[in-house]
């Protein structure tokens, strides 16, 4: 498992138009934590792999986060990735505070 800092993740998503940014949260914590471009894939959810399956190839580069360095959500999740034959899947430890801390907005929910 591979973790990366905002400034990585960053680099990340302006230069490869194909990385999946999944957030690991459920859906009530997604619309407070959600960095622009991100889906919301429940780590919790006993079809996780499969949903992240259906939107990504096991060798797309991936990068996973919850809401900050307490929440063990996102490691969870790169081990489940692991586990199931994904090759890139990182964790983005800091989340969703350490996202907004660096400087960079988080979607804005109406």
């Amino acid at each position: 498992m591979m973790s990366l800092n905002h400034l990585q993740v960053k680099n990340l998503m302006d230069n490869n138009p194909n990385v999946v940014l999944i957030n690991t949260l459920d859906e009530e914590h997604f619309s407070s934590t959600e960095i622009p471009g991100a889906i919301n894939v429940p780590q919790n959810d006993a079809s996780f792999v499969d949903r992240v399956r259906a939107i990504a190839e096991p060798d797309a580069n991936i990068v996973v986060y919850c809401a900050n360095e307490e929440c063990q959500s996102s490691a969870k999740a790169v081990q489940k990735l692991e586990t199931a034959g994904f090759t890139f899947a990182n964790d983005f430890e800091a989340g969703a505070r350490g996202w907004k801390e660096a400087g960079y907005e988080l979607v804005a929910k109406k």
